[in-house]
């Protein structure tokens, strides 16, 4: 651990990167780290993302994701990365076997645009595709937020989800909007185990139409999961809901809210800009097949 210390603090004192922390002691198994005597050199790490349905389509694929990084002056050492990376990819394969057969699997990574040995490293070494973009977004919680309507017949409460029943709900309804990309028991627990969080909805008569998650990450709040169901679309639910949300982070004491959003949904970004977000970095993304 003081390794770990010692390698997050020098991998992050420059520009920004993607880095993971390895979490509790049941994920060490999905953990690898290099050294060379007492000094971490490189340390790589992997996770589900999403698990597909069986009742999904066929071409939906799940998700594994991975996140490798190098000591400083190190990021294009081949052989160090190579030495770590093959682990992963194993641990990878042992993972997907575990997952249900009905759909394949791809093994996937992100990295801020600036990482371009990163990205060289995985498209030219080990044969990576390019999967999608991300813009990384930030809201000033110092600014004041707007209190905006719902439509006459809408209303909206928190919702902590605390049965079974509630959660299998909630992702069934995710599901709905994202099939491609459920969200999934485990990374709904991950997301409620964070302080503050919390899911603010939207009901017509009883009906769910719309949510937001909102957490506390550090010293800031984090918005997730912003979805309105199809037919209540375009009633300025989805606004009202991140006005919510900001309006939560902001009563908590937090002074900035982010959130990432694709660099193709230009609908979505139109949506955040209207309520206070400004970009702040690009994340890509590249996979293989596993």
């Amino acid at each position: 651990m003081p390794g770990l210390g010692e390698f997050y603090q020098a991998v992050t004192a420059g520009d920004p990167v993607i880095f993971w922390w390895v979490g509790e002691e049941e994920n060490y198994s999905n953990v690898f780290c290099a050294f060379e005597g007492q000094q971490m050199v490189a340390k790589g790490q992997v996770a589900v993302f999403n698990i597909i349905a069986p009742e999904c389509e066929t071409e939906s694929k799940h998700k594994i994701f991975l996140n490798l990084k190098a000591f400083p002056g190190r990021e294009e050492d081949v052989e160090l990365l190579n030495s770590v990376y093959k682990r992963l990819l194993a641990r990878a394969r042992e993972i997907k076997a575990t997952l249900p057969d009905s759909h394949g699997t791809i093994l996937c990574v992100g990295n801020y645009l600036a990482e371009e040995s990163y990205h060289r490293y995985f498209q030219q070494q080990q044969g990576y595709q390019y999967l999608h973009s991300l813009y990384s977004l930030k809201r000033d919680l110092n600014e004041p937020v707007a209190e905006l309507p719902l439509p006459e017949s809408v209303d909206f409460i928190q919702w902590h989800m605390e049965t079974p029943e509630e959660q299998e709900q909630y992702m069934q309804l995710e599901a709905e909007v994202w099939p491609d990309a459920p969200i999934g028991a485990k990374r709904l627990g991950e997301y409620r185990s964070h302080p503050l969080w919390t899911a603010i909805i939207a009901r017509e008569a009883g009906t769910i139409v719309g949510s937001v998650m909102v957490w506390q990450e550090d010293e800031g709040g984090v918005v997730e999961d912003v979805f309105v169901r199809e037919t209540w679309r375009r009633r300025g639910i989805a606004r009202f809901l991140l006005s919510e949300a900001l309006i939560y982070l902001q009563g908590h004491g937090l002074e900035t809210a982010s959130l990432v959003t694709g660099t193709d949904n230009h609908s979505a970004q139109a949506l955040y800009h209207s309520v206070g977000f400004h970009t702040e970095s690009e994340e890509t993304r590249y996979y293989i097949e596993l």
